[in-house]
């Protein structure tokens, strides 16, 4: 701890420098120096660095959240299998959709759609905007098939509680910096909450590789498997993969085991033992976990680069961190650290769109939390998200409601406000959305009761709410508004293609993502 804190002292020593603040400025003589010409020897900009400062001391930021951890390199053997794994499509059901389907490193690390459509799309490798579930397969309805918008993959690893909207996957222990890996266990949809699942693998991310591939709506397909459980169906793809058991003769093309060999360096292993289901899992999560992205203006600017922050994102960043009752938003209070989550569950009242996830009287509303924990007050309850890179992960809340992040803002300060002005004309036409006003004044409803989620509108003008937003962006890497950068994280022509079903993706223009 000593240790922590002189690394933050002596990096805020550096920002003091860099700020051209004295220490007679920043600590004056009272006797020869009054507040009055403090205040007239420096500027705006200049106080409101300091109050920055201050700010960053008192919640012990660094502005880099890898601290402590322990992360893979995308040039690693082991995510670069991974990233022929993420991006084949011989690991759905229907060889048709594969885990990139929705989570694309240049879509933010999702899909860029407010809610996802997997299988059975119109164009499989058509990802974004324009993807359309295909109206000749099972259960269309005009409307996207997965009920949540697609979380963002990007610093998956720097999780260390729980992940999925509703912590479906959940470390029993939350041990900083460990990413669920501290020997206490991780509870899975496997298994009874609160329970260990001894199947879930070594961390979080490996843990939450394993269920998107047992999703009907997602990869699995509605069809293909029928009443498989879900260890039956990682067999089979396993098997398939793998080129070995009653689903061996799937692929017409299969390479995997060379690729196999390598990675986990054992040029003799067999496929059996080698291409399980638990090793493509940590394949997987080994590249997801390399996608770390945290080099933003905000770091550069509390290690001492002042210039890296417009005058609005500094005004931004003030009112992100003050209290309410000093003028500010109090968006600290849960976005908190410098991965900018408290990884806790709230109740929001966000706007309920899309076909649901069974819940409520007519099935089409999601209680979030509270279909994992059954404890009331949960209901309507999800994740706070990380807000690194948020500028580029839209459409944004756990149903993808809002398109922009002045409206994402606006809804936190004033629910009950946001909701009765929300913009319709903002919705894809094909949404489901017609029980939305219902099912969302369910959960303003409850939001608006005394408790733990008390309600409050916190007044904010127009030029604040665009402040804190300009804030907001300077929490993005610019690598991942840059392609070349990412396509360390894209297999190419270059890279091998073990099986042919690689997912390459084109826009709605036919552009390759």
């Amino acid at each position: 701890m000593k240790i922590f804190k002189l690394v933050i002292i002596t990096n805020l020593l550096f920002t003091l420098n860099a700020c051209n603040w004295s220490k007679e400025q920043i600590q004056p003589n009272k006797k020869s120096v009054s507040q009055a010409q403090i205040k007239a020897t420096v500027t705006p900009e200049e106080m409101l660095n300091k109050d920055l400062l201050t700010l960053i001391i008192k919640h012990r930021l660094t502005g880099d959240p890898t601290i402590g951890r322990e992360l893979p390199s995308i040039d690693e053997p082991l995510a670069q299998l991974g990233a022929k794994l993420f991006f084949t499509k011989a690991l759905s059901g229907n060889l048709d959709v594969a885990c990139v389907s929705c989570h694309h490193p240049s879509l933010g690390g999702g899909d860029n759609l407010a809610l996802s459509i997997g299988v059975d799309a119109e164009i499989p490798d058509l990802l974004g905007p324009g993807r359309r579930h295909s109206s000749a397969e099972e259960f269309y309805d005009g409307g996207p098939t997965v009920p949540r918008n697609a979380p963002t993959t990007f610093n998956l690893g720097l999780w260390d509680k729980v992940l999925f909207h509703d912590g479906r996957v959940e470390s029993l222990g939350g041990t900083p910096n460990s990413n669920g890996d501290d020997g206490q266990g991780i509870r899975t949809p496997d298994v009874e909450f609160g329970m260990i699942d001894i199947n879930s693998g070594a961390n979080l991310s490996v843990a939450q590789a394993r269920f998107p591939v047992t999703s009907a709506q997602e990869m699995k397909n509605f069809d293909h498997f029928g009443q498989s459980t879900n260890s039956e169906v990682r067999m089979f793809l396993a098997q398939r993969v793998g080129l070995y058991g009653l689903s061996s003769s799937e692929l017409a093309e299969n390479s995997w085991l060379s690729e196999f060999r390598d990675a986990f360096e054992e040029p003799e292993g067999i496929a059996e033992e080698l291409i399980t289901f638990a090793n493509i899992t940590n394949a997987i999560a080994f590249y997801e976990n390399s996608q770390v992205f945290v080099n933003t203006p905000w770091k550069e600017f509390i290690n001492g680069k002042v210039g890296a922050l417009s005058l609005s994102a500094k005004r931004g960043a003030r009112l992100f961190y003050a209290t309410v009752e000093n003028g500010g938003a109090a968006c600290v209070s849960c976005h908190t650290g410098d991965f900018f989550t408290d990884e806790k569950f709230y109740n929001l009242a966000m706007p309920q769109i899309g076909r649901g996830k069974g819940d409520g009287s007519d099935a089409t509303n999601d209680f979030g939390r509270y279909r994992e924990t059954k404890v009331d007050s949960d209901k309507f309850s999800f994740r706070t998200p990380t807000l690194l890179n948020v500028e580029v992960t839209g459409p944004w809340t756990h149903a993808g409601a809002y398109n922009t992040l002045n409206a994402v803002v606006k809804h936190h300060l004033n629910p009950e406000s946001s909701i009765t002005n929300y913009d319709w004309s903002s919705l894809s036409p094909n949404i489901q959305a017609h029980n939305m006003t219902t099912n969302t004044k369910a959960a303003l409803d409850e939001l608006q009761k005394n408790g733990e989620n008390a309600y409050r509108i916190i007044p904010m003008s127009d030029n604040q709410v665009t402040d804190i937003v300009s804030f907001l962006k300077s929490l993005t890497d610019p690598c991942v508004k840059d392609r070349e950068c990412l396509s360390k994280w894209i297999p190419d022509a270059s890279d091998t293609n073990p099986d042919g079903l690689r997912l390459n993706a084109i826009d709605k223009e036919g552009a390759f993502l």
